[in-house]
């Protein structure tokens, strides 16, 4: 070793140019010594002799995905001439494979596997990386899922609690999707079990000291998330006596001798009899683009986090940006439809608001300015009309202001019964307003920030608030500001994270089941042929349950073609797409951050929101513009597509109002009704760290805007608090000159955010 390091001080030596000319006088080739470094596995020699002129630019991916979803793999290489591609499947060519892309569409189960792709050159070739495809075989309720953006893995499968006896088997399962392939670790009462490392966890023959509580970590690069935490209990078996073998299954014990009393007494000691649901239903609305009042930012990422996390859940979700007065209530209409004994459902509504007489109601983004309880949705009438439905729980968290309305004098009577289910999860309290977090990009209100951290805990829900009002009480900026308010007549311990028990449902209730499902399936990809040999595919996302993104790629064109790009024009006008923001190369141009690490490159995205609009079938004009060679004009073909009501536009949310609608019906203004009605609080709680209501912040780095009061005339106001008289004003906003900004999700911890807030950031409220 000493020689060889002096031999590497040497003007013309060095330990490798050595081992090169030792092996060359034994006579070995090239190709052997590839070999023997890809045994080895030693990348950066072999990148030393990759054959000139191949380079591999984009390597395909491993990726966890669901069944029934569309995929595309890619590898994209250049090389000194035309380069073509071959994919394989471990050992075994994939057919109709010699694109860059090897698109699955849709995937299925027997499609999981390693794939690469050989890049060949002339007579050179080189293979990409292997790429893991894992697909999980979810639920049809994840119908709108997309898959994770890079680095962020979404929980789908969760394991369930299970009560066992002494020699059954256990099994556990949990999975992610997301790109890179989430890796996963399982544990047991907070402990790494060593060589757990795969979506399935099982143990057979178990015995007393499997008992515990057991969840899984699923990790993407530095990204970690958690599984539901779920008790496994282990039982002795009463009749099995200790000469006989220990049972595999419960399923067996028929054969075993044993009386009614003994299984008896087994069902006894194994009842941790935990609540459950029939179904689990989300609506989610988040309104920011209003036509008569300020615009708002933090809704669209809040819906978007907040569905994301509940699908995890297994809720079914809804979420929708930006209704009007009818559509938002022919969306309640077929939420309520949803809706069965024992069904959790819940509501989350993020957008302007107040609170009058103990009822709060929500704005549309079609209110007038002054806007009544006429042009709003109570959310007690809401209420009403869930508990007509007998559901298990009902959950609404309202991230609005609370502020009177003093153009709104009507006083409903909303008569609510007397049940032990419901949970109101207010993001401010009375008389007051939430706030919502601005810098050069978007993030999350203050409610959601601190709401999605603890959403996956299995704790009971009105515990899980308290612990969300308590972060929010130690975030400073808006310590004294803004405040969770709790009300709840909750007498179970009821999670959201209950399992889910499915009911005897009617044919009724099961047809509008199929047809939410239907209403949740994005269009199939298309494949279409040009006359001039050009193949273009078209591919859809979805970004909310009414907003939907198509993304085009050029698939074959011919060689004696220069140049060539397919554009989509001729959208109904019922959408509305502004043409400047359509057939962009990246997801960010058309208006979209959320989905920009889900989808591929080198495509041309258009994103379409509102489909909540469509009257019609959405239908369109593929334009195919094509150049020979660079002194002929442009060449021009035209397609028409048409991909039927994608999503929500199959529900006719656009559909007249019902005049027999009790949501329509119960807050008229001017009603006979004169008394006000709280909604039942026989737990209620406050969570502030100090005076709740509007004042400038002492800090001169930071600035509140006062809402709108009900839409008030001028956007001033003057309100005096004890000794004290604050003034404090709203900045108009025209909703036509200032289209909505984009959100940005944001993973900074409380500390980050105070910091940032520190640095120039204002704080935005919206009523």
């Amino acid at each position: 070793m000493d020689m060889c390091s002096l031999k590497a001080l040497e003007a013309d030596g060095s330990p490798s140019r050595s081992l090169l000319k030792l092996i060359g006088d034994q006579g070995c080739m090239v190709g052997e010594l590839v070999e023997f470094l890809q045994i080895m596995g030693h990348t950066d020699a072999l990148q030393c002799l990759k054959p000139p002129g191949i380079q591999i630019l984009v390597q395909p991916q491993s990726v966890a995905v669901i069944a029934g979803h569309n995929l595309r793999l890619s590898c994209y290489a250049v090389g000194a001439s035309c380069v073509q591609f071959q994919w394989f499947k471990k050992t075994e060519e994939v057919h109709n494979s010699s694109s860059p892309d090897l698109v699955f569409s849709p995937v299925r189960l027997k499609d999981a596997g390693f794939y690469i792709c050989r890049v060949n050159c002339g007579n050179a070739y080189e293979f990409s990386h292997w790429a893991q495809v894992d697909v999980l075989d979810v639920p049809p309720r994840y119908g709108l899922v997309s898959l994770a953006s890079e680095g962020r893995p979404r929980v789908l499968i969760q394991p369930q609690a299970q009560r066992l006896l002494v020699g059954d088997l256990l099994y556990l399962e949990c999975g992610a999707i997301g790109r890179p392939l989430p890796q996963y670790q399982w544990y047991r009462n907070g402990v790494p079990i060593k060589k757990a490392t795969k979506r399935k966890y099982t143990v057979k023959n178990l015995l007393p000291e499997h008992q515990g509580r057991y969840r899984c970590e699923i990790f993407c690069n530095k990204e970690r998330t958690w599984s539901n935490e779920v008790n496994v209990v282990v039982v002795e078996n009463p009749c099995q006596s200790e000469k006989k073998e220990p049972r595999i299954s419960h399923e067996i014990s028929g054969a075993m001798e044993c009386s009614e009393d003994d299984f008896l007494a087994i069902d006894r000691d194994c009842s941790l009899e935990k609540p459950y649901a029939t179904d689990k239903v989300a609506l989610l609305i988040g309104n920011l683009t209003y036509r008569n009042h300020p615009q708002l930012k933090a809704p669209m990422v809040d819906v978007y986090d907040l569905t994301n996390l509940l699908r995890q859940l297994n809720f079914k979700v809804v979420s929708l940006l930006d209704l009007t007065e009818s559509e938002m209530r022919n969306a309640v209409e077929e939420f309520l439809s949803l809706l069965h004994k024992g069904v959790y459902g819940l509501l989350y509504y993020a957008g302007h608001g107040y609170e009058n007489f103990g009822n709060s109601f929500m704005v549309p983004v079609d209110a007038p300015n002054p806007y009544r309880s006429g042009n709003c949705l109570c959310v007690q009438s809401i209420l009403k009309l869930m508990q007509e439905k007998e559901t298990g729980l009902n959950v609404f968290l309202l991230d609005m202001c609370r502020k009177r309305n003093v153009h709104d004098d009507a006083m409903p009577n909303v008569v609510l019964k007397v049940t032990a289910n419901i949970v109101f999860g207010y993001a401010t309290c009375q008389d007051a307003e939430a706030f919502e977090l601005s810098s050069s990009g978007f993030t999350n209100g203050v409610f959601i920030k601190f709401l999605k951290e603890r959403l996956l805990e299995d704790e009971k829900i009105t515990v899980l608030l308290d612990r969300v009002a308590e972060d929010m009480g130690q975030f400073d900026p808006t310590k004294g500001k803004q405040a969770l308010e709790i009300r709840s007549s909750l007498s179970e311990r009821r999670s959201l994270t209950d399992p889910i028990r499915p009911g005897d449902y009617s044919d009724a209730a099961e047809a509008q089941n199929l047809l939410w499902s239907k209403a949740h399936e994005l269009p199939e990809s298309k494949l279409l042929d040009f006359d001039c040999g050009v193949q273009i595919k078209m591919d859809f996302a979805a970004e909310f349950s009414n907003v939907l993104v198509i993304y085009t790629s050029i698939v074959k064109k011919p060689e004696e073609m220069l140049s060539c790009q397919a554009h989509i024009t001729n959208l109904p006008w019922d959408l509305d797409v502004d043409p400047k923001l359509m057939n962009k190369e990246t997801l960010e141009e058309t208006g979209s951050f959320l989905l920009s690490g889900s989808l591929p490159h080198h495509c041309l995205y258009t994103r379409l929101s509102s489909l909540q609009k469509l009257k019609e079938e959405l239908a369109f004009t593929v334009c195919l513009q094509v150049q020979f060679n660079s002194l002929d004009d442009l060449v021009q073909w035209n397609m028409d597509v048409s991909i039927g009501k994608p999503l929500t536009a199959k529900l006719d949310l656009n559909r007249p109002t019902r005049k027999n609608s009790c949501q329509l019906t119960c807050f008229i203004p001017h009603s006979p009704s004169t008394s006000p009605s709280h909604s039942p609080a026989s737990d209620r709680r406050f969570h502030s760290q100090g005076p709740c209501f509007p004042q400038q912040y002492a800090n001169p780095y930071l600035n509140v805007c006062e809402p709108l009061h009900g839409a008030v005339g001028g956007y001033g106001d003057f309100r005096l608090y004890g000794d004290h008289t604050y003034q404090y004003e709203n900045v108009p906003c025209s909703p036509f000159l200032n289209p909505p900004s984009i959100p940005i999700e944001t993973t900074d911890d409380i500390d980050d955010m105070q910091n940032e807030f520190m640095n120039s950031l204002q704080l935005y409220n919206h009523p």
